[in-house]
């Protein structure tokens, strides 16, 4: 019932507002974790944690679901739609995820934007293998030339990989940074499918609501999961003394801080934004064509060296986007022309 009295003019803003929301998180996230690292900022699961730190923004629209359902339902409306069962699973996929921030962070703080932004390009690669094992997604001529092109992006890049090594970061260390960032692609390539898996298993109607509710159990549970590891590394204590040894200035320091949180968070919902009033393949093209736009930011405000190797490595990760989504675009019309009384359908019950 929630996306019910919805016209086509108004679900077009919707998706434009979204779009623009998913842009800002795609863009300006990895810059500003970059922006953090390279002015003085250095503690690891600090900066984990900011990336899914601005869960309780979740709690906004969720509140406006709910007074809508109860204007429609009455006294009737629950509070909330998340079963234990799916609770649990959420929980656990955002510990997960809660590591692959880990990863990410510390690949992110040894490495250039432009260089770990393509190598999390890779993720698509993993993702469609992972879909194969977890929900038994069938590979197509397309998503197999896809996974080739990206891992061929991915590899040479290693070829050359001491090749725009920031300066203070040692041979070794851009290595292990190298690989971390590789693993956290890798990881939440994993992460994607069994969310899928969980609206699969659901046994109930995916509204929007539940999906944030999703959402924010994920984000909760990985912003739990990095405040342990900040506790044990005593980052609460030392976010005082960085403040005040920051290049830009203590004021700035919290300017940053508070920025990047609020800037994530734009990723989670423009991703579930673009999802609802479009599709998760409008969600990846998205990504697919914000990609070069990171890379010429990051090259512009960090002034990062964009060499002839991770040019080629952009073309073949643009290659494999375009062709793994006009894959599933072919093949998501294919299944409408077969079925399109089955297609009714399940728009009737979204729309529950």
């Amino acid at each position: 019932m929630e996306n019910q009295g919805l016209s086509t003019t108004m679900r077009r803003i919707l998706l434009l507002i979204n779009c623009l929301i998913l842009a800002v998180g795609i863009c300006g996230g990895p810059l500003m974790m970059r922006l953090y690292y390279v002015e003085g900022g250095s503690r690891v699961w600090f900066s984990s944690w900011l990336q899914t730190a601005g869960w309780p923004f979740t709690l906004i629209p969720l509140a406006i679901l709910y007074f809508y359902r109860r204007k429609v339902e009455g006294a009737n409306a629950k509070y909330y739609l998340i079963t234990p069962r799916i609770f649990i699973a959420s929980f656990i996929i955002g510990v997960v995820t809660g590591l692959d921030d880990f990863l990410y962070s510390w690949g992110g703080s040894k490495l250039p934007v432009s260089t770990s932004s393509l190598l999390l390009a890779a993720q698509l690669a993993f993702t469609a293998v992972g879909a194969f094992f977890i929900v038994k997604l069938k590979f197509t001529p397309y998503s197999i030339n896809a996974v080739v092109l990206l891992t061929v992006g991915a590899v040479l890049l290693g070829v050359r990989s001491n090749g725009d090594r920031p300066e203070g970061v040692t041979s070794k260390a851009y290595i292990l940074g190298f690989m971390m960032t590789l693993l956290a692609a890798a990881l939440y390539g994993v992460i994607l499918p069994c969310i899928e898996l969980i609206y699969l298993k659901a046994k109930q109607a995916i509204t929007t609501t539940l999906v944030l509710e999703i959402q924010m159990v994920m984000c909760f549970a990985a912003t739990a999961f990095c405040t342990v590891g900040m506790i044990a590394n005593n980052d609460f204590q030392a976010i005082s003394r960085e403040a005040k040894q920051f290049n830009l200035g203590e004021a700035r320091y919290y300017t940053v801080i508070v920025w990047t949180t609020i800037i994530w968070q734009c990723f989670f919902v423009g991703v579930i934004g673009v999802i609802y009033c479009s599709s998760s393949l409008m969600s990846g093209v998205m990504i697919a064509v914000l990609l070069p736009v990171t890379e010429v930011l990051a090259v512009v405000f960090f002034r990062e060296n964009f060499s002839g190797e991770k040019g080629l490595a952009l073309f073949l990760s643009l290659w494999g986007f375009v062709s793994y989504f006009y894959g599933e675009f072919r093949q998501t019309k294919k299944e409408k022309n077969k079925s399109p009384k089955s297609e009714m359908t399940t728009m009737r019950t979204e729309s529950v």
